[in-house]
Formats: structure tokens, sequence, C-alpha cells
């Protein structure tokens, strides 16, 4: 699937998407603009505002897997293997490993604001500028717990039904205080900053999903321990 960038405001920009996605977007909101689908940052379409943003594992522009000894990051059409993660991340010298699976569930709530029924998800994902992203992420919780030993981040798009994974992480320390840690923000890191979008249908009806936000900023991990109460 192409998408076009669109300058939406001084330095902001979104992804727009092709005429025929627009149309069965109709009475959800303006076309090419869903209500709730966040503008997107302008790092995310610089110099490709005459051209367009492919989506797709087989584009040779776009690196959607980096994958080192100790670091796996990725955007996949397949469905996640929790325990291949998992057996990749064990270490001699790691005595703990943690696994987050984010898994599609039958409702979504944000606030007083609830859908029932949902059906299934569909992802969309700006891949190359979320791979990056979630490197930048691996190397900010590096930073804080210096010590990790293996870290995965690997986010599905395309369709995925209820129960599936639709994201991974997965992180290996010598203990499991910081393998927690790390994991922990890894996640809310990946959930706020890497540019990952969700379509939700649901019974009666079908759009983006609730809460959608600006992409932002990826903050920098703290280790609560060293940092002491608030």
């Amino acid at each position: 699937m192409k998408f076009r960038a669109e300058k939406v405001a001084g330095s902001w920009w979104r992804l727009v998407p092709p005429r025929w996605l627009e149309r069965s977007w109709g009475a959800s909101g303006r076309a090419g603009h869903p209500p709730n689908r966040p503008a997107v940052p302008h790092r995310y379409a610089h110099g490709v505002d005459h051209g367009v943003v492919e989506q797709s594992k087989a584009s040779p522009a776009f690196d959607d897997c980096v994958r080192t000894a100790d670091d796996w990051f990725a955007v996949v059409t397949e469905e996640l293997s929790v325990g291949e993660l998992y057996d990749w991340a064990v270490r001699p010298d790691c005595g703990a490993v943690v696994v987050f699976s984010g898994t599609i569930r039958d409702h979504s709530v944000e606030g007083s604001e609830e859908r029932s029924g949902v059906q299934f998800l569909e992802y969309e994902a700006y891949a190359s500028e979320a791979v990056v992203r979630m490197r930048t992420i691996a190397e900010s919780a590096r930073g804080t717990w210096s010590n990790l030993g293996r870290i995965a981040i690997v986010h599905r798009i395309g369709r995925v039904e209820l129960g599936e994974s639709s994201v991974l992480v997965v992180v290996s320390a010598p203990h499991r205080p910081e393998a927690f840690d790390a994991a922990r923000y890894a996640i809310d890191a990946v959930k706020s900053s890497v540019p990952i979008w969700k379509h939700e249908t649901w019974n009666g009806g079908s759009d983006w999903g609730l809460g959608a936000t600006h992409v932002s900023n990826i903050s920098p991990a703290v280790d609560v321990d060293e940092a002491g109460p608030a």
C-alpha cells in the first residue's frame, strides 16, 4: 500500500492513503484524514513530499528489520512467535528473560468511551522510521541499564485477529529487576513514539483506534531505583 506525504501546517505532515482507501473512510471523516489518526511529525516525511511512502516489506527502500547478536527490531506481516524470540533472548550470562506480548482483545476503552465486540485490528506503519525508533529505544535502555543482555522489539502490521500478538518486547539481563524495568520502558516508548497506527473493526463499525495521539519524541529511560522516590 502506498501513502503519500501531505503537509498539514508548519513542520507537521500526515501520511495520506491511496484514493481507494480514502473512499472507504467516507462517512467517518474527511477523505484522506480519518478523524482519530494523528498527524505525523515532519521528520517522518522529510524529503518525500513529492514522492510516496511505500509500506511494504518487499520494498528495498525500507529496512524494516535489524538483527544483530544482541538486538532484534522489526516490522513484519507474519504472525509473531513468542517462543522464537524468547529462545533467541536467552544468554548464558543472563538469569532473567522478560517477555511482553500485546494481544488483541475484544473491546477498546479510552476514558468513558468503549467499543465492544471488537473483531480484529489492522495496523499500518512508517516501517523504516519505526525500526529506527525501536533501535533508539533499545540504545536508551542500554544507557540506563548497562548490563542488559538481548533486546527484541517486533511489531506486526496488517490484519491481526483476536488473541494474536501485535507487538513483542523481549529483554534479557543478569537479574530480574533490570529486565522488568527495561521491558516496561521499551513497550511504553513504543506506544508513544513509534509511528504505528491501528484501525479497529467492531460490531457496527470501524475506525482508527481510540486515544490516537501525535507521535512523540522518545523519553530517556530512568532507573527508578537509582532516581529514588519522587
